[in-house]
């Protein structure tokens, strides 16, 4: 007696087994009498359970492909449903006997998943006139829509079992599926028809040399694979400490922070403390063996948690930790260091800690955090601290302790303000509302009460965040009268050509986010992205209010100007559509309070005795 817990995902494959099991009895003659030939059918079940071992493994991934799919739809084609499905129950039967580590209730899903997507297989290729017994080359598109149907089915049931297990976005799952399968389809549609002419034509021969030319391939592709494998990691790794290297570093960052649903990860970004000064008294010799020793001790404490190292360059490393939160992700960090600082090497006497040390930065990924760059930057940023704190030291990243002084951010303005006059000769529109977005970023900064460095952020993006519309045609910025379409969709695009003007200087990267994401509406009708909620970052929600109301208050040469009447109700409806509703009442309350004389005595009255 067993218990099964009644989940969406157990109550959906009990659905399919029986469907399927209740199909396949519709459809099976158990007085056998559709088995014309007993050699055929012994010589396709052999084939079946040789083939469902004999996989072709393609690269880049490894996806398995297996050719027993084309015998089933072959042998429909040549004997039917009933003789195809006799040979789909032995066969599953004896691959269950042969792999007995496999739960039972996978075995009968598989089964039943076939099962289904056979007899799909098989009304699809009568009802739009398809022939058991022979091939009709003249009319391959039947072939073709019997395969789309098969391969249909099979995504439906696929899908839908990983849709209910993971509860990721319906989209999204059924996209990977097509995508990492449909190759595999096609190759099984046409190998299907091929099987179907050698049966026809050299009856049992045909398809022993079916079957054999699979297993042959198979062999191939096998060798081929771990060739491909031994390169890609040959390119993927560094070749001094062994560790995977930088470009491959961000790959796998890069795949996490694509299927972020719900992604739950850490990254720490390590610097060995002094290493200049070891490699420098010692030699570069000296200094690469320390790298490979640091490197091993790093590997070492990463294989129990099966964390992700590798070199990011020079003597800096950096560790993924997925589902881990920022905590544990430094208490782990602070273990491996404590390892480090143990473990002799020689000639550390001469080093300040006169041991081994690195200084270690941790970051948590959140939502608002839209690239690997980001990410990487702010793990930078809390290494950094924690060198400043005298080394030897893991901090995690805190916008608080990240900070410009006041001389500092207004020399960096200067040169962002230099950037900005380049518009002067070009659209004296944009310089000006520039000018004022800036203005109003600094009040609404301080306001909200933000950390030295996100008010730096804020006010240095919102100087530059049109820098992109210095790509755009002078007689479309400065059109008085409505755009054409196709001149909004160039106007669209400054927010990318910003980006791309931007990222040319790394100390600007992180304003990047403000720069790109400024139109972006937190109903997630925006662009370029279309991000939906906090999907966006916070300081682009901030910087897309502030924008937006500029734009509304300003005369411009293809847009109605509003008064600030106008355009603080326009503010109100759109909250929780274009707008964070979050920071909306702040921004209105704050321009009331520093630009009373833009708006009307009883607007002002209003405003007093109505809640927003």
């Amino acid at each position: 007696m067993f218990l099964i817990k009644l989940t969406r995902v157990n109550l959906y494959i009990i659905f399919i087994v029986i469907f399927g099991l209740i199909s396949f009895l519709l459809h099976i003659d158990f007085t056998i009498k559709a088995i014309t030939d007993w050699t055929i059918f012994i010589y396709l079940v052999l084939s079946i359970i040789f083939l469902i071992n004999c996989k072709i493994i393609l690269p880049p991934k490894g996806n398995a492909l297996t050719m027993e799919s084309g015998v089933y739809l072959a042998s429909t084609f040549i004997f039917g449903v009933e003789t195809t499905l006799a040979v789909l129950l032995i066969g599953n039967i004896a691959f269950a006997l042969l792999n007995p580590k496999i739960k039972w209730w996978k075995h009968l899903l598989n089964f039943t998943n076939y099962s289904i997507m056979t007899i799909g297989a098989y009304y699809t290729f009568i009802l739009i006139g398809g022939e058991v017994g022979s091939v009709q080359l003249e009319k391959i598109y039947i072939y073709v829509i019997t395969l789309i149907a098969y391969y249909t089915i099979n995504v439906f049931l696929v899908g839908s079992y990983f849709y209910l297990a993971s509860s990721s976005n319906v989209f999204k799952v059924f996209k990977t599926i097509v995508s990492e399968t449909l190759f595999g389809y096609l190759c099984t549609l046409v190998m299907s028809v091929v099987l179907a002419i050698l049966i026809v034509s050299h009856d049992k021969f045909g398809l022993v040399l079916f079957t054999g030319v699979v297993g042959l391939l198979s062999v191939a592709f096998k060798q081929y694979y771990n060739l491909y494998e031994k390169v890609a990691k040959k390119a993927n790794t560094d070749l001094l400490t062994g560790l995977y290297n930088h470009s491959y570093f961000k790959e796998v960052l890069t795949n996490h922070l694509k299927n972020n649903d719900n992604l739950k990860l850490s990254l720490a970004l390590i610097d060995i403390d002094d290493f200049k000064k070891y490699n420098d008294y010692y030699g570069h010799l000296a200094g690469d063996d320390l790298l490979k020793y640091i490197g091993n001790l790093l590997s070492e404490g990463c294989k129990e948690n099966n964390f992700f190292v590798a070199r990011y360059g020079g003597e800096e490393f950096v560790i993924i930790m997925k589902d881990v939160d920022r905590s544990t992700a430094l208490k782990f960090l602070n273990t491996l260091r404590k390892q480090v600082n143990d473990s002799y090497f020689n000639g550390v006497e001469i080093l300040p800690h006169r041991c081994l040390s690195f200084s270690g930065g941790v970051v948590e990924y959140e939502k608002g955090i839209y690239s690997i760059n980001e990410l990487i930057d702010r793990a930078d940023q809390a290494m950094y601290f924690a060198k400043a704190q005298g080394k030897n030291n893991c901090q995690p990243y805190d916008s608080k302790n990240i900070s410009l002084t006041i001389l500092e951010h207004e020399k960096e303005l200067e040169l962002l303000e230099q950037q900005v006059k380049i518009f002067l000769y070009k659209d004296v529109y944009t310089y000006q509302h520039s000018r004022r977005v800036y203005q109003y970023a600094r009040d609404f900064a301080y306001k909200l009460n933000l950390s030295d460095y996100e008010k730096k952020l804020l006010i240095s993006g919102a100087l530059i965040h049109d820098i992109g519309k210095l790509e755009i045609p002078r007689d479309i910025i400065n059109k008085k009268g409505k755009l054409e379409p196709f001149e909004w969709e160039i106007i669209k695009k400054h927010v990318t050509w910003g980006k791309e003007i931007v990222a040319t200087n790394k100390d600007l990267h992180d304003l990047i986010p403000l720069v790109e994401l400024h139109h972006e509406r937190y109903d997630g009708r925006g662009y370029p992205y279309g991000l939906q909620g906090e999907s966006t970052p916070k300081l682009a929600r901030i910087l897309c209010i502030i924008d937006s109301f500029d734009a509304m208050t300003t005369e411009r040469p293809y847009q109605k100007t509003k008064t600030f009447d106008e355009a603080i109700e326009e503010l109100k409806q759109c909250a929780g559509k274009q707008f964070d509703p979050n920071y909306v009442p702040a921004f209105i309350e704050m321009v009331r309070e520093l630009y009373p004389l833009k708006f009307t005595e009883n607007s002002i009255t209003k405003e007093k005795v109505t809640n927003f």
